[in-house]
This record gives C-alpha cells, structure tokens and sequence, in this order.
C-alpha cells in the first residue's frame, strides 16, 4: 500500500481494467469519437451554401471594383512610381506564401526587369455572369540586353482556369474536385540566363506536342518522358543542395522555395487536365444534386478523403507538374499581393519591427552604439589631451 494509504488501482477508479491497455495508439485513434455522419453531412451542406454565398458575392463586388483598380494602376504606371520601382518593391515586401517561392536569383531578375502586374478576372464580365474565380496574371517587363540581359518578353500573360471535375474512385464512389488549371507560358531566355535550367521548356514543348494531335496519349509522348526525366532530376538536387544555389547558413531559406526551383518554373504550372466542357458538365451535375439536398432527397454519397484504399486513378499530369504549388501560388498573388500593392510598396520603406527581434540585431544595434560612443569619446579625448600633459603609456 502506498505511504499515502490511498489504494493504488490499475485502470479506472474502481479499481477496473482500462479499457485502453494493452492496445497500441493506433488502435485507439481508429476507435476515437467521430462526427456523426448525419452532423458531418449538414455540416458539408452548410460550407457548400457558404461558398455559393462567397462566388455570388465576387460576381457583385468584382465589377464595382475594376474602375478603381484601373485608376490605381494609372497611378502605378506614372514616371513617379515607376522611377520609385513600385513592382520591385511589392515583391521585396511580399507575404511569405510569395517570398517563399522567390529565389535570390528570381529577385534580381525582378528587382532589375519588372515594370508591372495586373490581375483580372477575365472570364466575368460587367453584369456579373460567368466564374469570378478565374485569374490573368500580367507581368511587364522591361525589355532591351541593358534593361533585361536575362529573356525577350516584353510581356508573360499567364491564365489560370477555375475548371470542376467529378470522378469516381477505385471503389465507384463519388468525388468531386475544383481548382485551377493552366496552360504553360514559354519564356525566351537569353543564351545561359534560363532559371528553370530547361524545365520550362520541356513542359512547353510537351504541351505543344499534345495540341497537335489531342488523341495521343501523353504518356507515349518522347517530351512527356523528358519532362518527366527533368523534373526528377531537379527534385533530386533540390534535396542534396545545388552547387549554383548554395544556402546561406544565417538564412537557410536563402536559396531555397518549396518548389525546389525558380520562380519562373511557376510559369510552367498545369494543374489537373480538365476541358471547359467537362467543368460545365460537373458543375451541372452539382447544381442538380445540391437541389436534391434541399428538398432533403437522397443522394449519392461522396468518398471520403481519409480512405487511402479508395484512390482516383492517378492523372498522368501529376508526374508531368513543373510547379505543383501553382495554384497556391497564383491564389496568393491574386488575392493578397495585388490587392494588398499599396500597402506592401509602403511598408517595404517601413522597418519591420522583427527586424529587431534576435539577438543577433540586438547586438549589431548595440555594437554601432559602443561605436558611436567610442568615436565621441576619441574626440573628447583629443580634445582633453589639448588641455593636459600627455601620459607616458604603460607597456
């Protein structure tokens, strides 16, 4: 009996056996509480009316917003700001889901070329109709070997398709996905200035290949095999460092993006191989099957995600994607960078109150003080030396 004479019981308060010993942890996650189906159903119904609620919200505001974004981008393009690098400067003050993917290299280019950005949602028109949620990125650059020694475009225009897809997994149940897809814009690079190292144009030459005759399977494709080949190689290098890319040892980040190469890889970007056609077809399909749900009618139910025995068919773009992160990466420039400009161009002449977080800083800030001290105390010094004899100095 324990010194205490409270009686030591093994379990549960009564002395009783544990339900849970002896079973390893993930037998006991399989048998945690779930959400009751009938809850998670509602609850899946109720995100789906939020997001209709959200895209009838942009087809509104969308519209009353373009006379003011073309009025900022007037401003944008004066002598003044384009003399101030406004682009350059957004970019340099970029929230971290851009920074990340931007490497030193990409920032020189940037910094030096860019002119400016645009984003429109090009398939909504004035009254509203159509898919607010598709975006055109436009970057101007300068053009010119002294103004920009690394490609000739004056001009990248990159689309990004908000396309729906409903498929049906191994096990014939229902899933549905919806996001963006794109088609590879091709960079001419200057001899030597390539940043994707040929990655960017083999997944344009691979794109190329298949416009020309669409009944080919990619895969039997020598540019599919290419593409393939290439984008290995550089997840490979990404993961033992690359000799051109060496990672700062203060800032590891330095040289690194999640992508594992350039920026500009980003212009690369598929995503899923989804036809306008077969989007408007899904979106149908989900319009009707939503109607069911509101009068409370039985419908398929979807698959669900966390069941790793009940996978899609792999699509053969997965392999062939430059940039997976691409979506991301256009929903943040999109949605924070453009219309956040204004404030990021003038915070980036504002000093970041984390730049004065570490010790590091801390020390370096004293470090010029102890300087400026020592400086004044030299002239003080001299200047008391004037007034007095001088000291023998001890050696």
């Amino acid at each position: 009996m324990p010194a205490n004479g409270e009686t030591k019981t093994n379990g549960t308060a009564n002395g009783s056996s544990n339900s849970n010993e002896g079973k390893s942890l993930f037998e006991r996650i399989e048998e945690a509480p779930s959400i009751p189906k009938e809850a998670a159903r509602k609850i899946a119904q109720l995100e789906r009316e939020f997001v209709r609620a959200e895209v009838e919200q942009m087809r509104k505001t969308i519209p009353l917003m373009r006379p003011l974004y073309e009025k900022r981008n007037a401003l944008i393009k004066s002598k003044e700001l384009q003399d101030a690098d406004f682009w350059p400067r957004v970019f340099a003050n970029a929230p971290a889901e851009i920074d990340e993917y931007i490497l030193p290299s990409d920032a020189a280019v940037l910094g030096q070329c860019l002119k400016n950005l645009t984003v429109e949602r090009f398939e909504l028109d004035e009254n509203g109709n159509g898919e607010p949620r598709s975006v055109r990125l436009i970057f101007d650059f300068a053009t010119g070997d002294d103004e920009n020694p690394y490609f000739e475009n004056a001009q990248l225009v990159k689309d990004f398709y908000w396309r729906k897809q409903v498929t049906k997994t191994a096990k014939g149940k229902r899933r549905t996905w919806e996001g963006y897809v794109s088609n590879p814009v091709r960079i001419n690079w200057k001899e030597g200035q390539d940043l994707t190292k040929g990655l960017l144009d083999a997944a344009c030459d691979l794109y190329e290949a298949e416009q020309k005759d669409k009944s080919v399977d990619r895969t039997k494709l020598p540019e599919y095999e290419t593409l393939v080949k290439k984008i290995q190689e550089a997840e490979a290098e990404a993961m033992t460092g690359d000799e051109d890319e060496e990672a700062d040892d203060d800032d590891p980040k330095a040289s690194r993006s999640p992508a594992g190469m350039s920026f500009f890889a980003f212009f690369g970007y598929r995503g899923r191989d989804v036809t306008a056609e077969q989007s408007k077809e899904a979106e149908k399909e989900e319009e009707e099957r939503f109607a069911k749900i509101e009068k409370g009618e039985e419908v398929e139910e979807d698959a669900d995600d966390d069941d790793e025995d009940d996978e899609e068919e792999e699509d053969s773009l997965e392999a062939a994607e430059l940039f997976p992160d691409g979506e991301e990466l256009a929903t943040a420039i999109a949605e924070d960078l453009w219309p956040g400009a204004l404030k990021y161009y003038v915070q980036s002449y504002e000093v970041p109150d984390d730049e004065f977080d570490s010790d590091a800083d801390v020390e370096e800030l004293e470090g010029l003080e102890d300087d400026e001290e020592d400086e004044e105390g030299d002239e003080k010094e001299e200047e008391e030396a004037e007034e007095r004899p001088r000291k023998k100095v001890k050696t």
